[in-house]
């Protein structure tokens, strides 16, 4: 009888096959189509390709190409296939790294000679790109000593270097390194897994090309990067690429000149918006509405300056932590000055100013406070990465006691507040302890379970990332998808073990004896400028009722209609609408084209029957048709509700 194994499958059930199975006979025994779709297997947690044998005993499953880990692996592969193809069109190319990222991949390539890519090359790469998938060629692995690999990769210094590291980090004896060999003859470096064969890929696009510093350093080579995107079926790689369509309509820095919302003066330098009267309409708006929400959830408004001494920055430790990142300090009366790069050192000190009783806590300080850290010109990006960022900042100091509840109050608190702005769809992340980290076990792990039960309390799907919180400071990231799928980091929830003991805080408990406080901090928005890009792309500039800067423009059919058109405009400010005339110098079509251009909520258009009437003619955003004869008191009790309606979520 042939030996067997026994392998348990993620529904709890077993699986008993040859001893020689690989996870592709697996898939094969399972049925026809999991044949087909996979592209890899995990092994105890581990993904392995399909063509390696199974152990007996192992919790396997099948990785398919539908799914987040399975589109890695197809990404992943593609890149392989990408750096064989330049290899192949440019003999004596060095390739660098060529990892799968969200929705798609990079390589990053020196030509020889100082060559340099150009966008039309693209398509000659996606060619080459297409003959490898067509000749079906095998990802062979393999495993080398490193002087083994030194010697394969002698030619490709990049790759020198990643083995050199491997090499230095085993210590006492010679490491390993994995390499995958295609059927012609390319060989790269890599961990794997990857599909069984190039024939597996073909539903990709090459996207752009870009320069990219060897390990992100500006020190080390310049190299050329070329993105791409790759997916399982001709289908979701349409559906992606549309997108990116979509999704280049919707740059908030197109919008932004489009609808005089803001820009980047040269003159102030890169990473320093300024607000338009538009664009700072709607950030009051948004502003205001976070006060109030903010006043009536029980938190105290602070305000602190701009700059700090040195010294502030020594004790909270940004200094030693962040200083790369900082402005250059100011030499003034003999003292050093920074700009702040954090609010919570200030926070602090307010706290710190007296002592407080356990009475008074839980103390909620909140602040719209501008914070400076020096981007590096190369990842600024619009709004979405800026040099001045104003940051809804909320710290919370509690007792040890309080720290779940308030967690818990204050991710309800988050939530409801992001539906006010139209984003309905969360996710979360839970980073954990790392492997260095200051606090003693029991305050990570009190922080760590309040933590995740404000998570389950609010009810939305989370995932662990193990040893990814700041070594201070277990957090919660809050995750949100925009209109077209796209998902965005928004609000954080840290609890800070080390803030309470670099300042000594301290409160006077129930025993009559000091107690360090426990010190929540909180970004709501994240950053207000951020979160405006945010939205603009969310709402593609046609802003909900309540947040457009204009809501209602009354255009008069002809130039005796103008006296009307004023009482009407007059009427719906006097109930608080923000209302413009657009006066009779050109044909009311052409106004009514502008408007919606505008993206105007609503465009009233009033004549000879509106005027004997009191009425008005809705153009409704987005309806294909207008209403007409509507009273205008009607109309005014309309955009009553449908803003009323729109803030209803914060309602506590």
């Amino acid at each position: 009888m042939a030996a067997s194994i026994t392998v348990s499958l993620p529904d709890g059930s077993q699986r008993e096959l040859d001893e020689r199975a690989t996870g592709a006979d697996l898939a094969a025994a399972i049925g026809p189509r999991l044949a087909k779709a996979a592209v890899a297997v995990t092994v105890d947690g581990t993904e392995w390709d399909l063509s390696s044998p199974l152990p007996d005993g192992a919790a396997v499953s099948v990785v398919t190409g539908n799914t987040a880990e399975g589109r890695r692996v197809l990404r992943h592969s593609t890149a392989h296939v990408m750096a064989q193809a330049v290899t192949r069109l440019w003999p004596g190319a060095s390739y660098a790294i060529g990892p799968a990222i969200e929705d798609g991949f990079y390589y990053d390539f020196d030509l020889p000679g100082g060559a340099h890519f150009s966008e039309d090359d693209l398509g000659r790469i996606e060619d080459a790109m297409r003959a490898i998938v067509a000749e079906d060629q095998p990802f062979v692995r393999e495993e080398h000593s490193v002087s083994e690999g030194l010697q394969i990769f002698g030619d490709q210094p990049f790759k020198v270097e990643i083995i050199q590291g491997v090499d230095s980090s085993e210590g006492a004896g010679e490491g390993v390194v994995s390499a995958y060999r295609n059927g012609g003859g390319f060989v790269d470096l890599c961990r794997g897994p990857h599909v069984p064969t190039t024939g597996r890929l073909g539903h990709f696009k090459l996207q752009k090309v870009a320069a990219a510093y060897w390990r992100g350093d500006e020190h080390r080579p310049q190299l050329q990067r070329i993105y791409g995107t790759a997916w399982e079926s001709k289908a979701a790689l349409e559906e992606h690429l549309q997108r990116l369509e979509e999704a280049e309509k919707r740059d908030h820095r197109k919008l932004g000149a489009e609808l005089d919302l803001f820009h980047f003066p040269p003159e102030i330098g890169g990473g320093l918006p300024v607000f338009h009267p538009k664009g700072g309409l709607i950030r009051k708006l948004m502003e205001d509405h976070s006060r109030a929400e903010h006043e009536r959830a029980g938190y105290d408004f602070v305000y602190t300056p701009h700059l700090a001494k040195s010294t502030l920055f020594e004790i909270s430790g940004h200094l030693g932590w962040y200083k790369d990142g900082m402005y250059p300090p100011m030499e003034m009366e003999g003292a050093t000055y920074y700009p702040k790069p954090m609010n919570c050192p200030m926070h602090i000190l307010i706290f710190n100013d007296r002592l407080h009783s356990y009475r008074e806590l839980p103390i909620r300080l909140f602040e719209f406070g501008t914070v400076y850290r020096f981007e590096r010109s190369g990842v600024l990006n619009g709004l979405l990465r800026v040099r001045g960022i104003t940051q809804d900042d909320s710290h919370i100091f509690c007792t040890q006691e309080q720290l779940a509840g308030e967690l818990a109050s204050l991710l309800a608190f988050v939530l409801r507040l992001l539906r006010t702005f139209g984003l309905t769809e969360f996710e979360a992340e839970l980073a954990t302890r790392p492997d260095k980290s200051v606090g003693s076990e029991e305050e990570w792990a009190a922080a760590e379970a309040a933590l995740r039960a404000a998570m389950e309390a609010a009810g939305i799907p989370y995932v662990v990332a193990d040893g990814e919180g700041a070594f201070y400071a277990p957090k919660i990231d809050v995750h949100v998808r925009d209109a077209i799928g796209r998902r965005w980091q928004v609000s954080t929830l840290q609890v800070d073990l080390q803030m309470p003991q670099r300042f000594d805080m301290s409160y006077v408990g129930s025993d009559n004896e000091r107690h360090r406080p426990w010190m929540i901090h909180r970004a709501l928005f994240g950053s207000i400028e951020r979160f405006f890009g945010i939205l603009v792309e969310h709402y593609a500039g046609a802003f909900p009722t309540w947040l457009a800067p204009v809501q209602v423009q009354v255009l008069p059919v002809r130039d005796d209609h103008h006296a009307y058109a004023f009482r009407v405009a007059d009427r719906l400010r006097a109930e608080g609408f923000r209302v413009e005339v657009v006066p009779a110098d050109e044909g009311v079509g052409a106004r009514v084209r502008r408007g919606r251009l505008a993206k105007i909520p609503y465009l009233l258009v009033v004549g000879d029957e509106d005027v004997e009437a009191g009425t008005v003619g809705v153009n409704s955003r987005g309806a294909q048709r207008p209403d007409k004869g509507v009273a205008v008191a009607d109309f005014a009790s309309q955009l009553a509700a449908e803003v009323v309606a729109h803030l209803a979520p914060a309602a506590p």
